[in-house]
């Protein structure tokens, strides 16, 4: 069944159809969860919160982007929120002092495996973590972390400049031979 038919289903709220739509969809964002939730129940718990909050609000997806990036940004939303009950102090930044130069070199050795890297990322700090996944794996801007995050624009450059330089570090000493 398509996944357009699917989504029509479930504004009728058609059990059957979510639950379709649940098992298509559940793997794939189990896995963003995860980027952003080291603990699988808990990441599994917002994966389903997630869901739920996307039925809830089906009458909002108008197909203007696929039904899984909607799904997805969702999930994201979910987990930052998350993060944020937590309250993950981030730094705090004197935005007058620091200039942060844009630097958009993010090239590692060849060597250097997709896995490697993701891995590299996970070992980061918050609040450079969160902010690298989301303009490296997710694509948003910095206009965009800073709404999501409740940042500056400037915290949010920051906080990407120094986890390149964390990343780099950790991906540099694995291509010498002296990590992991």
């Amino acid at each position: 069944m398509s996944t357009t038919l699917l989504v029509e289903q479930c504004r009728e709220h058609n059990p059957k159809a979510q639950l379709a739509l649940y098992k298509q969809y559940c793997e794939g964002m189990f896995i963003v969860a995860q980027r952003y939730i080291k603990d699988m129940a808990q990441a599994e718990d917002v994966m389903q919160e997630a869901f739920i909050k996307a039925f809830s609000k089906l009458h909002q997806f108008k197909g203007d982007v696929t039904f899984g990036a909607w799904l997805k940004r969702i999930v994201i939303n979910q987990c930052l929120d998350t993060i944020k009950a937590k309250k993950i102090e981030a730094l705090s930044i004197n935005e007058e002092v620091l200039s942060i130069s844009e630097d958009d070199d993010w090239s590692v050795a060849d060597e250097v495996t997709v896995a490697e890297v993701h891995r590299a990322i996970d070992n980061l700090r918050d609040p450079y973590k969160v902010v690298v996944q989301l303009f490296l794996l997710e694509g948003y801007d910095h206009q965009e972390i800073s709404g999501i995050l409740g940042i500056s624009e400037n915290a949010s450059r920051t906080n990407l400049f120094r986890g390149k330089k964390q990343l780099q570090e950790q991906l540099k000493h694995l291509h010498y031979g002296t990590g992991y």
